[in-house]
């Protein structure tokens, strides 16, 4: 009994279901597929009035009269053609594609950390870092640069403590970078 009960119950509600909603075909507008999905005649119908409102907006009638059907133009965004500044890269992307300043490559991590020892006594107000990308080599970076304009300065200075320094290519936070 509770079995027929079960069935009963499940047929009912699949019943039910389907009684409500019906198979719509619709067809993709990027590749064309067809897709189909079983929704209520209503929302079908709802679908279908605003897909034609949206393909009925014409633009630059002639006539004075306002139509409650047809939507206005849209209103022209105007971007102004300039460089964007270096805040507005930065909330776009926190980590972008800058410059260091490579100090030297060295074989061990423990002359790399010496070297950054010694260039923090001579240049406290900048950053200094080991990336030890390139085992068993470690390379010392320092700063962190929009571009090599900005950091010419400050490789001009470490020149003078280590001949080798120059300025590469590499991935640096935006709200460190001068």
């Amino acid at each position: 009994m509770k079995n027929l009960i079960k069935l009963f119950s499940i047929l009912s509600l699949l019943t039910f279901y389907n009684i409500d909603a019906q198979q719509v075909v619709k067809k993709d507008t990027l590749s064309g597929t067809e897709l189909i999905m079983s929704m209520d005649p209503r929302v079908n119908d709802a679908l279908t009035n605003l897909e034609d409102k949206c393909s009925k907006v014409s633009y630059g009638k002639s006539s004075n009269v306002i139509d409650d059907d047809t939507p206005s133009r849209p209103t022209k965004i105007l971007v102004p053609n300039r460089e964007l500044t270096n805040a507005e890269i930065c909330r776009k992307n926190p980590r972008i594609l800058g410059y260091k300043i490579q100090i030297t490559t060295v074989k061990s991590n423990d002359e790399a950390n010496e070297i950054k020892t010694y260039f923090r006594k001579r240049f406290p107000n900048l950053k200094v870092e080991t990336d030890a990308s390139l085992r068993p080599n470690y390379k010392i970076l320092a700063g962190s640069y929009f571009s090599k304009q900005s950091a010419a300065s400050d490789l001009s200075k470490i020149k003078e403590y280590f001949k080798s320094a120059v300025a590469v290519q590499y991935r640096i936070f935006c709200a460190e970078a001068k």
